[in-house]
């Protein structure tokens, strides 16, 4: 026990010591909370909004200006006079463009139709002004119908995209450090030529993996509070559940991510090749967690990494506890897989480390 403390020790001063790692760790997670809690968002803001109809067409303008009220659209700044152009130059997100004769005569004939040409280049964008435009022009003439729907929206009633998507950056932030900092680790013996040294020292091998494991366990769990504290006091966002459970929770996904981390810096001979593995894990596993896209939309081969990713099942974890309160079965099924792939990835990490150790 006083070789391992002696080996965690000397692994925590030679991480720590350097200023530039500890601004890695514990102050670039914080901004990049911040500057990626503010610029990701999936709503359609600024949507430059043009007419193509007569001034004096008094519904058309209507329409119009009910929609720049609406706070989500702006007025586009058009040099042509072709509706088609105006989106084609991309002048115009949208351009709203009235009926042959006008939408006042078209309205008194009963055949009020009036034409949206949205870009759909961004096709979430395009469906956000879609129903962003529907829920103007339903505002201004709602329907008359037998029936209507009482709307409650539970859990993010605002519908404020941070709340969905805070969670899934703490996670990636969580991930991102945890990797690349173990990938390095043995890596950089290997790289400063300490590793044979490492090796020939009386040291048990179970020494020497617990002894670069532990600290980034350690590194990793004490960046939890911090990024859900700026995440709580920046955007405000809640945390109905058990934070004990938050960090129980939390403790078996850096355990699974050191260990993803400390199998690549056995397969590295540098740390330049140890950063590039944690790059070449990280994209996908990023892409494929639900973080930005739903897995329900995948097709089914890629819904099957989707399912053996660590960050997939983290990011529902912190979404169910900060924002539902923590249903006792959704978290005891993440936490057991999380807990299953820990020990697979460990042992694997383990098998590797003995075969490097020759």
């Amino acid at each position: 026990m006083k070789t391992l403390l002696g080996f965690i020790r000397k692994e925590f001063l030679q991480t720590l010591r350097d200023p530039r790692m500890r601004m890695l760790l514990f102050v670039a997670p914080c901004v990049q909370l911040t500057i990626f809690g503010v610029a990701l968002s999936t709503e359609a803001k600024n949507i430059r909004l043009s007419v193509f109809g007569a001034p004096n067409d008094t519904s058309l303008q209507e329409i119009y200006r009910k929609a720049l009220a609406s706070g989500w659209f702006i007025p586009a700044k058009t040099s042509s006079l072709d509706p088609f152009d105006q989106v084609n130059k991309g002048e115009a997100d949208a351009v709203l463009v009235a009926p042959t004769g006008g939408l006042d005569k078209s309205l008194g004939r009963d055949d009020g139709k009036v034409q949206l040409l949205i870009n759909a280049t961004n096709v979430t964008r395009a469906q956000s002004i879609e129903r962003y435009f529907l829920s103007v022009v339903q505002s201004l003439h709602p329907q008359q119908s037998p029936f209507h729907f009482d709307v409650r929206v539970l859990y993010n009633p605002a519908l404020r995209t941070a709340l969905f998507l805070v969670p899934g950056v703490m996670s990636l932030l969580v991930c991102l450090i945890t990797i690349l900092l173990t990938s390095m680790s043995i890596a950089k013996e290997k790289e400063m030529g300490t590793f044979e040294t490492l090796i020939s020292a009386p040291i048990k091998p179970e020494e020497v993996i617990f002894g670069k494991t532990v600290p980034f366990v350690l590194l990793g769990m004490s960046n939890i509070p911090l990024i859900v504290g700026v995440a709580v006091a920046l955007f405000g966002m809640p945390l109905r559940g058990s934070l004990i459970i938050l960090l129980l929770s939390s403790f078996v996904f850096v355990c699974c991510t050191v260990g993803i981390g400390l199998f690549i810096s056995t397969v590295a001979k540098n740390q330049q090749q140890s950063m590039m593995g944690g790059f070449l894990y990280l994209f996908p596993s990023v892409l494929l967690s639900g973080l930005v896209f739903p897995i329900e939309n995948m097709p089914w081969v890629l819904r099957i990494f989707s399912y053996i990713n660590p960050l997939t099942y983290f990011i529902e974890l912190l979404r169910n506890i900060m924002l539902k309160g923590g249903d006792a079965r959704l978290i005891l099924f993440n936490v057991l897989i999380l807990t299953a792939m820990a020990v697979f990835v460990i042992t694997a990490s383990w098998r590797r480390f003995k075969v490097v150790l020759g």
